[in-house]
């Protein structure tokens, strides 16, 4: 199971852990710990009253599956100009960690470290952008799963 890494203060814990890999476009952190708990969600529902039904949430972090893995994607702007090709990057992080297996059970974080070419890759979402990200992810993945194992 791959959650989202959303909380800031999560991104802030993975990245302040060393590289586990690099590659020339990508960097992976990795920190073997949970997400943390919002305690503001925590706050408001200790203080909301209902006579109703309580709405449904989702499972709670503790509550999750051992072996659980939480994904954040950094593509910054001034690396990637176009949300397009912001975009095209993020999915292809998430394509990537979801078709990896056997990933240690922790916060994975993947930044974009350096931008692609434009020379090279004029088009915002070419197919050949895709596939060379794609495959440069497959193998930065591949060597952090190596590299703590």
């Amino acid at each position: 199971m791959i959650g989202r890494i959303v909380q800031s203060v999560d991104f802030e814990r993975v990245l302040a852990a060393p590289t586990r890999a690099r590659s020339a476009h990508f960097a992976v952190h990795f920190l073997a710990a949970r997400p943390a708990v919002k305690v503001a969600a925590v706050r408001h529902a200790a203080h909301k009253l209902s006579t109703g039904e309580a709405p449904i949430q989702g499972a709670a972090v503790d509550d999750l599956p051992e072996g659980a893995c939480w994904l954040g994607a950094v593509v910054p702007k001034r690396h990637a100009r176009r949300a397009v090709t912001r975009n095209l990057l993020k999915r292809q992080i998430r394509r990537v960690v979801h078709a990896q297996a056997g990933l240690p059970s922790g916060l994975w974080v993947i930044r974009l470290r350096s931008p692609f070419d434009r020379k090279l890759f004029p088009s915002a979402a070419s197919d050949a952008l895709r596939t060379v990200a794609g495959n440069e992810l497959l193998a930065v993945m591949a060597k952090a799963a190596r590299t703590g194992a």
